[in-house]
């Protein structure tokens, strides 16, 4: 059951027609992730898919950006837990195991995971002020909580690798071009455009839309299985390198990193 109460970080508008308004709500931090949000993120997906009163939802972002990435100010996550790949494993397979449709209206920046949880979705609308980045490489990191599964499906595998291996930026344009979103709209357009599919298919037949979307969710499931375990191993090994620790300190010093390769 999609209990609002039971989440901080991410508003939840649980509406009469059975659509559903996923809000992350961290707009003083451009809704980056810190622990509270990662935590809602692993099981928003699982539970709406088990609501029996809800028939799709839209994920969106409050204030400027959809989500800029990982918070890494003080205190905000305890970075490398155990419990944080645990539920960046579920972050991935709940979306994607998620019968129900899901549609993100990207507004601002997409960074990092937020990227991830975009791109994720069944459907992906952008607003012109959207872009795009998996930029976890910026942090001295490998993008490991889900971007080797979805970038590469979308783009083909040599693009993917470009983008992740250099953090590089997408503006809604181009991520229309490379195949990254459905559709780009003006920004103020955004939620009218995506609410208008979500109740548009709360409307429908939902076992005949379920059934359209499973089985390429599930090449996609088998893809992560394949994938994420690496990728989750090789970040956290990633998050115990020189570099990673020197991009943190610039980040809090908002200075740009000298890194050694170490």
């Amino acid at each position: 059951m999609l209990d609002p109460a039971r989440y901080q970080a991410i508003a939840i508008d649980k509406r009469p027609n059975g659509v559903v308004v996923a809000t992350l709500n961290r707009p003083e931090r451009l809704n980056a992730v810190n622990a509270t949000l990662h935590h809602e993120l692993s099981t928003v997906a699982r539970d709406f898919d088990e609501d029996p009163d809800t028939r799709a939802m839209v994920i969106t972002g409050a204030g400027r950006a959809f989500c800029a990435g990982g918070d890494f100010s003080p205190g905000a996550f305890d970075s490398g837990s155990s419990s944080m790949f645990i539920e960046g494993r579920e972050i991935v397979d709940n979306l994607l195991a998620c019968q129900k449709p899901v549609i993100s209206a990207v507004n601002g920046y997409a960074m990092g995971l937020g990227a991830t949880v975009a791109l994720l979705c069944d459907v992906v609308y952008a607003g012109r002020s959207a872009v795009f980045a998996d930029t976890h490489v910026k942090m001295g990191i490998g993008a490991g909580d889900g971007g080797q599964v979805i970038w590469p499906f979308l783009i083909g595998v040599n693009r993917a690798k470009f983008f992740l291996m250099t953090g590089d930026r997408v503006t809604a344009d181009e991520a229309d071009r490379l195949g990254l979103v459905q559709e780009v709209v003006d920004d103020d357009k955004l939620m009218d455009t995506a609410l208008a599919l979500a109740e548009r298919l709360a409307t429908g037949p939902a076992k005949a839309i379920a059934a359209s979307k499973a089985a390429l969710n599930n090449y996609l499931r088998t893809v992560s299985a394949m994938i994420l375990p690496l990728s989750l191993q090789h970040e956290a090994a990633s998050m115990r390198s020189e570099d990673h620790a020197e991009a943190v300190r610039a980040f809090q010093e908002k200075r740009e990193p000298r890194y050694t390769g170490r």
